[in-house]
């Protein structure tokens, strides 16, 4: 019943927002997520096998089935933590004329991307899998760019065509094992052909790699990304990217353990190919919004290697780097939002001695920035090394290549950091103002969090490892 009340707790307030006219939305959706994000906090920390199951579809033996493991206790924070967090990044955002239906469409997406990663019924994972897309949709089109309709466009089709294959995949091994169940069906697909599991890996392969995305289903990311409103950049970079990885773990390598076997090494260096293309495009790029999109880009990409390669080290690195990215993520694309509010602009070319005048600024975008660099005592640290190790232990070659990585992100991060921060002022940044109270209530706890989960890693592992050894 727990984690059915986590799932209607955003969604009765996105229901509650869509109908007031005249209340502020922002505080009504702030104590709403704060809340889910309580509960979610309790129930990480209960043990594993936490269930509901209600009959959806009688006929056809499909149910409304949530569930918890630690794979998608891992998810659910990011969620929480993420769509909290967002929330409170609005109040000072760029975004104009926010709105109760912004603060409601940002509930929803909240519980639907809940019931992404609850969900253990493959039709109830596509039908989330679907649904999360539109409530970022409508924030990108309503509170993005000029250039919005045309990125939210083509993403949209990117996403649609992906998930097409999902389905065909889904419905065959329904037939095969008339059940709809996660768990059970994935007994049926190891006793597959191996013909089968072949094209039934390049199926979901496209459907997953579209969302992160990994190389070469990329082409919608920076313009989506770049175009977006802030608020519907950070879920996308956030956790809508992280479905693509939790889509590997949870459906793709358990139903396709031939096909992984086969197409592996393949899936992997794709990967890792996005991973340097995604970094050297990074380090060109004067708009910073689009620099950080990039950089989202080429993290995923090693997100997704580690997956493929399919050792524990990897694979466990993949799920803690969710979570490390998934956050500072979010602080990057809201610093780069805090500057394009203060000076107009989101060139590096334009700006220069931030420093100066914003200390408080500069200290916690370092720390956050130094995150995702790898440093050691941050989380990305963590999830890198793991990651690293795992790709080298499968292929000494491609774990080099990958270790690029670490450079490349180091030059593109500095070099933002540099053009921004340091250097003299100018007319741009001559008047620029310190953050204040509300934006310090976003960095502070995200600043906090890679520090503390780079210096104690372990709870987040443990709560894997379980789920891990069985997958």
């Amino acid at each position: 019943m727990n984690l059915l009340i986590l799932f209607l707790i955003p969604l009765l307030g996105s229901l509650l927002l869509f109908s007031l006219k005249s209340t502020s939305g922002k505080n009504i959706a702030t104590a709403i997520s704060g809340a889910a994000l309580i509960l979610t906090a309790y129930l990480i920390f209960q043990s594993e096998g936490l269930t509901f199951s209600k009959p959806w579809i009688k006929s056809f033996n499909i149910n409304f089935s949530l569930g918890l493991d630690g794979l998608s206790k891992v998810m659910v924070l990011i969620t929480s933590l993420v769509s909290f967090l967002v929330i409170l990044s609005s109040f000072t955002s760029t975004e104009k004329n926010k709105n109760n239906t912004f603060y409601a469409l940002l509930l929803f997406a909240q519980a639907v991307l809940l019931g992404v990663f609850m969900a253990k019924d493959i039709f109830l994972f596509y039908f989330f899998f679907e649904v999360a897309l539109i409530p970022v949709y409508f924030l990108a089109l309503k509170w993005g760019g000029e250039n919005a309709p045309k990125a939210t466009f083509r993403m949209f089709l990117y996403t649609i065509f992906g998930s097409l294959f999902m389905l065909v995949a889904f419905v065959y091994l329904y037939s095969k094992g008339q059940t709809s169940d996660i768990t059970a069906l994935a007994q049926t697909a190891t006793i597959l052909p191996e013909n089968i599991q072949r094209w039934l890996f390049w199926a979901f392969f496209i459907a997953f790699a579209i969302k992160m995305p990994v190389f070469p289903f990329h082409t919608w990311q920076p313009d989506a990304y770049t175009e977006s409103s802030s608020s519907a950049t950070m879920l996308l970079s956030g956790i809508l990217s992280k479905m693509g990885v939790y889509g590997l773990l949870r459906i793709l390598v358990p139903f396709s353990p031939l096909g992984l076997e086969n197409y592996g090494m393949i899936a992997a260096t794709l990967a890792i190919v996005g991973l340097i293309y995604g970094s050297i495009i990074a380090i060109q790029q004067d708009n910073m919004k689009r620099l950080v999109a990039f950089s989202s880009f080429a993290h995923m990409g090693l997100m997704a290697a580690g997956v493929f390669v399919f050792n524990e080290t990897a694979i466990q690195g993949s799920i803690f780097q969710m979570l490390s990215h998934a956050v500072g993520a979010v602080g990057l694309f809201y610093v780069v939002d805090i500057i394009s509010k203060k000076t107009g602009t989101l060139s590096l070319s334009s700006l220069g001695g931030i420093s100066q005048k914003a200390p408080k600024l500069v200290t916690l975008f370092m720390v956050i920035l130094l995150g995702s660099v790898a440093l050691p005592l941050t989380n990305g640290f963590v999830g890198e090394f793991l990651l690293l190790k795992g790709v080298f232990d499968f292929n000494p070659i491609l774990g080099a290549v990958a270790g690029l990585t670490i450079i490349l992100g180091a030059v593109y991060m500095l070099r933002l950091m540099q053009k921004s921060m340091f250097g003299p002022s100018n007319e741009t940044t001559a008047n620029i103002e310190d953050i204040g109270t509300s934006e310090m209530l976003v960095l502070i706890p995200i600043s906090l969090f890679v520090i503390v989960t780079g210096i104690f890693p372990n709870w987040i592992l443990e709560l894997t490892a379980n789920t891990i050894a069985q997958i």
